[in-house]
């Protein structure tokens, strides 16, 4: 219930509601003690953090400590898609523009494309791509979101009615659904910001992800080269990070049901959307801004330390206590995205005249963790994540802070295909974990007794 619809409410109805606001909150609290006596892993976490094995991989592997003697040893973070460590693909790439699109290939099929194989592809993409003048006007135009991701969804959602095949789940079907919403992502996104204006353009043949992306969202459609490398570096990053994150897992479980390609992608961008997922970048911009009004000079350690530590003591900031962009489930020394991130960000801050912004971030993230380890009396080390330099390369790119969530699933999108396919592959049981149930039973009450007050509690 929006504020409006409060406003609307008589004050009888108001106290009525906040009266079952009341009920609903006292009906849904659970004794925190019952988890620890029924060792329950919440959020699917053991009591050091680790994940919970659920399922087997071969898309990507996520490594952030090494096992030694049955201990976890902290190790520079590394990140993998199909065997191949991320870092070695950026360096090792001849396709300079279209390092999102080998990588796509790479995680949807095993293996990296020879020449012949990857100009097939592109064909096939650059094909899929377009958008007809009837969805844009019947289903991007109408209804519009003020949160971009709920267009996202609306828009493949409705993508199924489209579609003169969409509930078989076979493989060649759902690779051929899962072509075309890769091909199709970077067009909803921009279209739906751009809803209203007369901007909307076609893709660019020839054009790359990033490019394509950076050519339909300015007036002239210009970019630089170093602009593309890096937005393209961007998409790289987050195509793909283990079977286990929030969005992905969704991913899993929704196929496991046998739903449909559409209905599974939507859920998965649903879980992308919450802030303690896919909008945390936006959380670091907004802190940074922040932290640029009330540190003098930007360049003073102490000034700048004495700050952070009011943000981790909930006097500063949005009174959270934390560093956003700051420490990682997995990772421990390093987060190997962040890595390569920063360097590109670094590159783009000097092109851009930006150099005394990067230094703020680069101080803060050489302070923030040693500040958090000894606040929070932690002995894991806390590093940065890649949340912390994208949103600050997304702002140099002039994209705005409302695509900065449905550019991460444009990249996304192309891991959750490659998972939605390996389960599909694999046949799996659907996925059904077990609650506890740690209510009373009880016997039950007729109107009369409710209405004299022996309804048990």
């Amino acid at each position: 219930m929006n504020n409006q619809q409060m406003m609307e409410l008589t004050t009888v109805e108001k106290s009525e509601f906040e009266q079952l606001v009341s009920e609903c909150t006292r009906s849904g609290s659970i004794d925190s003690n019952l988890y620890i006596e029924y060792d329950v892993k919440r959020g699917l976490r053991d009591s050091n953090g680790n994940g919970v094995l659920t399922g087997l991989t071969e898309i990507s592997d996520v490594c952030g400590c090494h096992s030694v003697n049955g201990r976890k040893i902290p190790v520079d973070g590394e990140l993998y898609f199909q065997g191949y460590n991320v870092e070695d693909i950026i360096k090792g790439s001849s396709r300079d523009r279209f390092r999102f699109e080998e990588v796509t290939y790479l995680l949807l099929f095993g293996s990296l494309p020879d020449d012949k194989q990857f100009e097939s592809f592109l064909r096939i993409l650059t094909d899929l791509q377009e958008l007809s003048g009837a969805f844009i006007r019947d289903v991007i135009m109408k209804a519009t979101s003020a949160n971009l991701m709920n267009s996202l969804m609306k828009s493949i959602l409705s993508l199924y009615s489209y579609d003169e095949n969409p509930d078989d789940i076979s493989v060649p079907n759902v690779l051929r659904q899962s072509l075309q919403l890769i091909a199709k992502m970077p067009l909803l996104a921009v279209y739906a910001y751009q809803d209203g204006t007369l901007m909307i353009k076609n893709p660019k043949k020839g054009y790359s992800t990033a490019e394509n992306i950076l050519y339909m969202l300015r007036d002239d459609g210009q970019f630089s080269e170093l602009e593309a490398k890096v937005l393209d570096i961007c998409l790289v990053l987050h195509a793909e990070h283990g079977g286990g994150n929030n969005s992905t897992f969704t991913t899993h479980v929704v196929t496991s049901s046998g739903t449909d390609t559409y209905s599974a992608i939507s859920a998965s961008i649903a879980s992308l959307k919450g802030p303690k997922h896919g909008g945390a970048n936006l959380k670091v911009q907004k802190m940074f801004a922040d932290i640029e009004a009330n540190c003098k000079d930007w360049e003073d350690r102490e000034e700048v330390c004495a700050y952070l530590n009011k943000i981790l003591d909930k006097e500063a900031f949005d009174k959270a206590g934390l560093i956003y962009g700051m420490g990682h489930a997995v990772y421990t020394n390093s987060d190997p995205r962040e890595v390569i991130l920063k360097r590109f960000a670094k590159r783009l801050s000097e092109e851009k005249g930006m150099q005394r912004e990067f230094a703020l971030y680069e101080l803060v993230e050489k302070e923030a963790g040693e500040l958090i380890m000894h606040k929070r009396k932690l002995f894991k080390p806390v590093c940065a994540n890649v949340d912390f330099y994208s949103g600050f390369v997304y702002s140099m790119l002039g994209i705005p802070e409302e695509l900065f969530t449905p550019i991460f699933a444009i990249a996304r999108i192309s891991g959750w295909c490659a998972h939605r396919l390996e389960e599909l592959v694999n046949a799996g049981k659907i996925i059904r974990p077990a609650y506890k149930y740690v209510g009373h039973h009880r016997p039950y009450c007729t109107m009369q007794d409710r209405n004299e007050g022996k309804q048990p509690r």
